[in-house]
């Protein structure tokens, strides 16, 4: 089974859609797909269902958040997929990621900060880059794990810094 939150700019509440199989046969929140889905290429896809003819464009998709944005007749649809296990760990108190609140972010390995991407009072979501962190020969972007907003910033572009040292400060 997997459930997938659907929303737009449009509504205020995201619709959610529950997918199983039944046999052979697909269902949505119970009942039997009685649709047609064409795929014209890897980003396209055109569906008649209830009556309804949509064109699909798939804008942007993350396997590693399960999402995807959508256009869909010209309006921007924002989904977001979770799958049994997800279900699961929702279920016993365990979510993943969105929930996450931060509080610093340290230095994973001892190297040189390169550029910086956020300021002081700006907002962080999931995902975002932080900053870039030079070690061994490599450029590492460090991304945000979770949201917050940026409290303070303890290194500047050029600093060379150790592992574990505080590198920014969320609130």
């Amino acid at each position: 089974m997997l459930k997938i939150k659907v929303s737009d700019s449009s509504t205020t509440e995201p619709q959610i859609f529950q997918l199983s199989v039944k046999g052979r046969e697909l269902m949505i929140d119970d009942q039997p797909f009685t649709g047609d889905l064409v795929r014209l290429n890897d980003h396209h896809f055109h569906l008649i269902w209830r009556h309804h003819s949509f064109d699909i464009l798939v804008v942007e998709h993350s396997t590693a958040d399960k999402s995807a944005t959508l256009l869909i007749n010209g309006v921007e649809i924002r989904t977001e997929l979770k799958d049994e296990l997800d279900l699961l760990l929702t279920a016993m108190g365990m979510q993943t990621g969105t929930a996450k609140k931060l509080n610093v972010l340290r230095a994973p390995m001892p190297g040189l900060i390169q550029a910086i991407y956020k300021a002081e009072g700006e907002h962080i979501s999931l995902g975002d880059n932080l900053l870039v962190l030079v070690a061994m020969k490599m450029e590492n972007v460090l991304k945000s794990n979770g949201s917050g907003t940026v409290k303070s910033i303890k290194v500047k572009a050029g600093d060379i810094v150790e592992k574990n040292q505080v590198l920014m400060e969320f609130q």
